[in-house]
């Protein structure tokens, strides 16, 4: 009997360290501490609020089913923070796509300075918002450097973020700060084109329009698709600076989700705060889930 014992204990050994040796379990292994955390910090979280979400309170609630949603619909503050931040997301979205890649393909030329300029692209990505937030009040206050430089050429001063110039200056701040990230994106992206592709085209005759359309862009779909989320993304976390900038309540242009759902949290209407989550992750999800459906679309079209 203990002979038995031993030899299954033996055995039971032999096969847990035959599965561990696997790369499909060397990749488990290695993964399970970010799953245990993206879970217990992310996943559960968004759970629990989705649940709370259909509740009336947080605490011996009752099942409302969808009230909270209908009365976040019906509010005139939700509504203008929805669109505002839609409205921004579409037009610093396409700005930025187009502003990274034009300086990517500037920086892979040989160009004077070109690791200096590479260096300086990157410098907003490590400078801590809170610390350059005060140089962006500076420069849009009523009495700052940037009116100061147009009433000296003549021009009136602009109350930048008291009134609709105030999506401006966000778009600004967020494409100063996001442009270094899908810089160096495309840059990857661009490093990883055979020359031999553009000198056989520029042997045919094709221009340069045909050679960004045919080659570059074709070889940056996937660069492309990923640069897309992650700029959607960053978009819905312009709510720091224009935070810090505007402060709690800004001007109604610059009134995001994130205001709102902040606003919220502070009059503790955890209700409508996890309503509110929910929906903006839903719209986040059909975001991505559509681009994935036309980026799959597009390589079949392209084999």
């Amino acid at each position: 009997m203990k002979k038995w014992g031993f030899w299954h204990g033996f055995m039971v050994k032999r096969k847990i360290i035959k599965w561990i040796r696997k790369d499909s379990a060397a990749a488990w292994i290695f993964l399970a501490p970010s799953g245990i955390g993206f879970a217990l910090f992310y996943l559960i979280p968004f759970a629990m609020g989705l649940f709370y979400s259909f509740m009336d309170s947080t605490v011996n609630g009752e099942f409302v089913g969808l009230d909270h949603y209908r009365e976040l619909i019906a509010s005139n503050s939700f509504r203008k923070a929805s669109s505002n931040t839609f409205y921004f997301s579409a037009v610093s979205v396409p700005l930025i796509l187009a502003l990274s890649l034009g300086l990517a393909m500037l920086l892979n030329k040989n160009i004077y300075l070109r690791k200096w300029l590479r260096t300086a692209y990157v410098l907003p990505l490590v400078v801590p918002v809170a610390s350059i937030i005060l140089i962006w009040q500076i420069l849009f206050d009523w009495n700052g450097s940037l009116n100061a430089w147009l009433s000296g050429f003549g021009f009136e001063r602009v109350d930048w973020m008291k009134t609709d110039a105030a999506r401006n200056v966000i778009i600004i701040v967020y494409l100063w700060k996001n442009v270094g990230y899908n810089v160096i994106l495309f840059l990857a992206g661009l490093q990883q084109i055979p020359k031999d592709y553009y000198e056989t085209a520029q042997v045919e005759g094709a221009g340069r329009l045909r050679q960004f359309s045919s080659i570059t862009l074709v070889y940056l779909t996937s660069t492309m698709f990923f640069v897309v989320i992650m700029s959607i993304l960053n978009s819905f976390k312009v709510f720091r600076e224009t935070y810090l900038i505007a402060g709690d309540y800004p001007h109604d242009s610059i009134y995001m989700m994130q205001h709102f759902m902040n606003n919220m949290f502070t009059s503790l209407d955890i209700q409508k705060l996890t309503a509110a989550a929910t929906l903006m992750v839903g719209c986040i999800l059909l975001i991505v889930m559509g681009l994935f459906a036309l980026e799959r679309r597009y390589r079949q079209f392209m084999e």
